[in-house]
């Protein structure tokens, strides 16, 4: 059998996966997407995996035409950020102060999915291997062939590796990656809440916990409390209305009575590490490339970050071969520095806040911070970046 040749094949369809196909293939390089299923179609229900798009990524898929196809009554602005921490320190971090529009985007990850293969499909640029699942891989010289399951044969420049977590492709090519547990799990799910929210997202730090509260379109909330696995799995145990006061409690009754929208689930929380996120023709993108602590809602923007700039890298290098490790390297380069940044700092605030005898130092620096407006203005500017 024939191969098929292309440019780039980009392994795995989530959001980040798909969103770099589709920005490679509107470069006119031949690319190919591999996915083991096809998307589900959203419905009326509420999805529980909710991401904040910052306004970087927002532009990034507004270029891709995947933005416009979005649902705009399911799409909600967060114009302000309220932080407590666990005895007084507080920080409010608001987009009019500084500046800006809004601070970031809460959309349901289902429906972000949706518009980004709509937008792949219309574009027709990409060839798309799905449902397909990948049988093996060799690399060779200047190709890697991979034998799909259902038969096609497939030579590739390069390899993306956008399969998630628990990469095939990071394995592969052998780029070694460190697993460090937190040992807690994020319990997610949807609320309908008395009061108006007023697109204002809510973080509280308490007894080693973080709880989030992001504002959903209407008087409705999504929550994601970071906690111990052990409490996780008693979390999940309650039945609605006994979960939706324990929720209630917890964020201080700052929106009134809440009803339980979307049954509760839990993933583990684990910081990620890849050494390298490149080898000859093989690069990792997204949560095969990295994984960080759900507490700054900054995965997913890394993940794009990370498909905008391969993108580029290989826009300008493609008549040097999308595999060469000089082509790589650059994107590597680029790459490192804001994504050591925020493991860094994600790492660094979940201990922080995990540790009792800092309690003071944590509430007295919120607070100091609290009280410089261009600080606070800096650090909005940074979460959008």
């Amino acid at each position: 059998m024939k191969p098929e040749r292309y440019q780039a094949v980009i392994v795995g369809a989530g959001l980040v996966g798909t969103a770099a196909a589709l920005a490679l293939g509107r470069q006119g390089l031949r690319v190919a997407l591999v996915e083991r299923q096809l998307p589900g179609v959203p419905d009326e229900t509420w999805d529980t995996r909710i991401y904040a798009i910052s306004p970087a990524s927002q532009r990034f898929l507004e270029r891709l035409g995947a933005w416009q196809r979005m649902d705009a009554g399911r799409v909600q602005p967060v114009f302000r950020m309220d932080v407590a921490g666990d005895v007084s320190g507080a920080i409010r971090l608001d987009a009019y102060e500084a500046g800006v529009s809004h601070l970031a985007a809460i959309v349901e990850s289902g429906r972000l999915q949706d518009a980004l293969w709509q937008a792949l499909q219309s574009d027709g640029n990409v060839t798309l291997h799905c449902p397909a699942s990948i049988a093996s891989l060799e690399h060779g010289e200047s190709y890697t062939r991979i034998a799909l399951n259902e038969g096609s044969l497939l030579e590739a420049e390069l390899v993306v590796g956008a399969d998630g977590a628990a990469s095939r492709i990071r394995e592969w090519a052998g780029l070694t990656s460190t697993l460090t547990p937190y040992g807690q799990s994020g319990v997610v799910a949807n609320f309908e809440c008395e009061r108006p929210h007023r697109g204002t997202a809510f973080q509280w730090f308490f007894d080693s916990d973080i709880l989030a509260w992001l504002p959903l379109t209407g008087n409705r909330l999504s929550m994601v409390w970071s906690t111990q696995s052990a409490h996780a799995d008693e979390l999940l145990a309650l039945d609605a209305a006994t979960l939706a006061a324990k929720v209630q409690a917890a964020g201080h009754d700052r929106l009134g009575a809440l009803r339980l929208l979307t049954p509760a689930a839990a993933f583990p929380l684990r910081l990620i590490r890849v050494e390298a996120v490149v080898a000859p023709g093989v690069a990792l993108i997204g949560d095969a490339a990295h994984g960080v602590h759900p507490l700054a809602g900054q995965g997913v923007n890394l993940g794009f970050g990370d498909a905008e700039a391969l993108v580029d890298v290989l826009a300008q290098h493609r008549r040097t071969g999308l595999g060469d490790m000089r082509v790589l390297q650059a994107y590597a380069r680029q790459r490192a520095e804001p994504v050591q940044r925020m493991q860094a700092l994600t790492h660094g605030l979940h201990h922080l806040f995990a540790d009792r005898r800092t309690a003071w130092l944590r509430n007295a620096g919120m607070t100091i911070v609290n009280q410089l407006p261009p600080l606070k203005a800096a650090l909005v500017r940074e979460a959008m970046s």
